[in-house]
């Protein structure tokens, strides 16, 4: 049944993967911004001489990835100064006490997530039999605002809160140099509608369904030009990363693409919207 509703709902990612735990050949994606991740699981290191930034310590198991990624591109993993999530589901955020403790990286996460990475497996589960609230809750030094930046070393990330997946969910733009010319960078936290999620009547979360609403409205208004996410997949990473140095231009640039994939996780989340208005 839980893979027919995965089916269903029309979200590939909602179930855990071997890509997942799966190494990944860590690249350069534009300017200092590079991919630290696994075949799915995405992590994003900012590269500064101040030190740098991590989007994203996934599972428990990633942080020997993550750090072998790291020092593969040249980067000491000590060098993270600050620690950022995409949301407060496992997949992306389960690591981070590790992490710190590694690092000693200050932990900035978007208010409306932080009791949840605090409380680590405290908070109720919304998504019934789901583990993705089940991970070691670590302290939050800094609770971000929507539109708050993050800066480091001359570079300037943008929390954007594009909630429904978790109330904190969140959709992280910068602007990188390639070759002199200014790229806007969009790494999409997660508009996807999880097997299990109640969006209507959801007491736990009332307001998830307008929040989902907004997310869209938020996803579309903004500039892109490096389509990015918090899984590899919503992107199409691996064909992209096997596209580099073999054609003119970066692969990772594809406004087209974004826009194609947000048109299709709102429909996928108004069809769904509307089979449970209807079943009420």
């Amino acid at each position: 049944m839980f893979l027919f509703l995965l089916n269903f709902c029309g979200v590939a990612v909602a179930q855990p993967s071997a890509k997942w735990t799966e190494a990944f050949p860590p690249h350069k994606i534009a300017g200092n911004l590079y991919y630290v991740g696994s075949a799915d699981l995405a992590s994003y290191l900012i590269a500064t001489p101040e030190g740098h930034i991590l989007i994203n310590s996934s599972l428990e198991e990633s942080v020997p990835l993550i750090r072998a990624s790291v020092e593969k591109l040249g980067f000491k993993f000590t060098d993270i100064k600050i620690l950022l999530i995409s949301h407060a589901h496992s997949d992306h955020c389960a690591g981070s006490a590790e992490i710190v403790k590694q690092t000693g990286a200050k932990y900035w996460v978007i208010e409306q997530d932080a009791d949840a990475v605090e409380n680590g497996t405290t908070e109720k589960q919304r998504l019934g039999k789901g583990d993705y609230r089940q991970f070691p809750p670590a302290k939050v030094d800094r609770r971000l605002k929507d539109g708050e930046e993050v800066k480091l070393g001359g570079s300037v990330l943008v929390a954007r809160l594009t909630a429904g997946h978790t109330q904190g969910c969140t959709t992280w733009t910068m602007k990188v140099e390639e070759q002199g010319k200014p790229l806007n960078a969009v790494i999409i936290g997660s508009p996807n509608v999880n097997p299990g999620y109640v969006l209507v009547g959801n007491k736990n979360y009332p307001g998830i369904a307008t929040d989902y609403v907004k997310t869209f409205e938020t996803l579309k208004a903004l500039p892109v030009d490096l389509f990015l996410g918090a899984h590899g997949v919503y992107y199409d990473m691996e064909a992209k990363y096997a596209r580099l140095g073999k054609e003119e231009g970066n692969p990772f640039v594809d406004p087209a693409g974004y826009l194609r994939y947000v048109e299709d996780r709102e429909g996928a989340f108004r069809k769904e919207w509307e089979k449970q208005k209807g079943s009420k």
